[in-house]
């Protein structure tokens, strides 16, 4: 690789780690035809993880870090200092192609900052994807992150050669797009992400191809004063409206020169954490916005244990559980039990009366979800009513020893 290329892509490489929201999941399986090149199968600079624990690998890069917006948060804002760099449509597809070559990875993950206009940055992106699947017959995983300022019938062709479409919302209020991305207009961007659940959908219907693995999005936590119950509350609706495959919350990283109104630090790293956990209880546990906002301290949840404990510790007559005769849903909500421990749970029991070792078998949170269940040779009693089990539960941090 010459000097020249190898700088731009030192730039933009490091321009693309603020996007969180490059997983691969839901590809479809390809592999390469005869004289083709990639596949979405297999084993490999950022790594992704696939349903299967598979661990991906992707060029993770911006088209170019030059942007007409000014986005306070930003790095790559209009008015930034930072060094700018912009690849040729050709640069893209010979790093992929030379990249994949050497196994360095499966797929690409190309975003970029808006120049001349939206239509053009888009139609330049889509062109990148266009080349490699015409071109170089590559069937590995394509990742475009859309821009929604641009032309619809750009957006519809963008899906035709991706695998996975994206738009960043980045704030979950109009109010906080409005103080700090003015350019960004909320409702155009979920106008965008309609007409793409719609394609997709009838592209399913119709066993064609069309962005197959879905949409995601991403939000920015900690730039501004929007509380976790806002941000859940958004992505709910966004789940519900749009189907996203995924909601990617980025914690806010201080950038220099930035905006008196941004913050002068980040927010707790577990803030990031606990509202992945929350996401997980409203996408795969049954529970509501409004349940896990009970639990939290002024729409903020708890830093100190995990958003399924908190709610459990303020409901605390719901509980105990009896494992041998609860529900599937009541059983989704136990501390340290997850979804695949309680449908072996509910397997398990349908043969015998389980005790508390073969829950202990089922599950590694069996110190967490003790004080929550019933089983033939275990019964809580007043544990629940006990005034420290909020401490007693909190995992502490292990000191780690100098000796053996």
């Amino acid at each position: 690789m010459d000097e020249k290329l190898s700088k731009k892509l030192r730039i933009l490489a490091d321009a693309a780690k603020y996007d969180a929201s490059c997983s691969s999941s839901g590809a479809p399986k390809r592999k390469s035809d005869p004289d083709g090149l990639g596949s979405t199968v297999g084993t490999g600079i950022c790594h992704a993880y696939t349903p299967d624990g598979r661990c991906v690998s992707l060029l993770k890069i911006l088209l170019t870090n030059y942007c007409l917006f000014n986005c306070a948060y930003c790095v790559n804002r209009r008015s930034s200092n930072v060094k700018r760099a912009k690849f040729s449509v050709d640069e893209v597809v010979t790093l992929t192609v030379e990249f994949y070559k050497r196994n360095y990875i499966e797929g690409l993950f190309l975003s970029s900052g808006i120049i001349r206009s939206p239509d053009y940055t888009m139609e330049q992106m889509i062109l990148v994807a266009k080349k490699l699947r015409r071109d170089h017959g590559f069937r590995g995983y394509i990742h475009l992150k859309t821009i929604p300022e641009a032309s619809p019938w750009l957006i519809e062709e963008a899906g035709l050669w991706a695998d996975r479409l994206s738009i960043n919302l980045e704030l979950p209020t109009e109010q906080s797009l409005e103080q700090l991305a003015p350019e960004k207009d909320g409702a155009s961007i979920e106008t965008a992400m309609a007409q793409m659940f719609e394609r997709i959908e009838e592209a399913r219907e119709e066993r064609r191809h069309f962005s197959p693995a879905g949409q995601t999005t991403q939000m920015i936590v900690g730039a501004d004063e929007t509380t976790d119950t806002d941000v859940l509350r958004k992505s709910a609706t966004l789940y519900g409206h749009y189907a996203m495959k995924r909601v990617y919350y980025s914690a806010f990283s201080p950038i220099p020169d930035s905006s008196a109104i941004l913050p002068l630090k980040s927010p707790p790293l577990m803030r990031e954490n606990r509202l992945y956990q929350a996401d997980w209880l409203l996408r795969y546990y049954g529970f509501d916005v409004d349940e896990i906002a009970s639990s939290s301290e002024k729409g903020m949840l708890d830093l100190d244990i995990d958003p399924k404990l908190a709610w459990a510790l303020k409901n605390r007559h719901r509980f105990p559980v009896d494992v041998n005769r609860a529900d599937r849903e009541m059983l989704l909500r136990v501390p340290g039990l997850g979804a695949r421990a309680v449908d072996k749970i509910v397997v398990a029991r349908k043969h015998t009366t389980l005790r508390l070792e073969d829950v202990a078998r089922l599950t590694s949170g069996l110190k967490r979800a003790k004080p929550f269940l019933i089983t033939a040779d275990h019964h809580p009693k007043a544990r629940l009513d006990k005034l420290d089990l909020r401490e007693r539960l909190i995992e502490k941090p292990e000191q780690l020893s100098l000796f053996v």
